[in-house]
């Protein structure tokens, strides 16, 4: 092995590394930071807060258990619906 071939190995690992190291902070990072969020905002609801669904549907918060909650939807306080605490958007508190 001459020393040209050994260098342009080095080089080839190089560039694997360093684009191994820009996929962890273009993808996994972000991607990590999300999801703590996400779980700190599912955390902090409370009964009462206005909540949006994945769906798009705002609603209020009546019953938190630990892996689901129950949603009431509309101005006529009839529509409760059951959920998982996954389908939570956005939470909005109340004053």
């Amino acid at each position: 092995m001459t020393a040209n071939a050994a260098s342009s190995t080095y080089v080839l690992i190089l560039w694997i590394v360093l684009f191994g190291g820009v996929m962890y902070f273009t993808m996994y990072r972000p991607q990590k930071k999300e999801q703590k969020r996400v779980a700190a905002m599912l955390s902090s609801m409370e009964v009462g807060d206005v909540v949006v669904t994945t769906s798009g549907f705002y609603g209020v918060l009546i019953d938190i258990t630990d892996d689901d909650v129950i949603v009431e939807f509309g101005s006529n306080r009839n529509c409760r619906i059951p959920m998982k605490k996954a389908a939570i958007q956005q939470v909005e508190k109340q004053d």
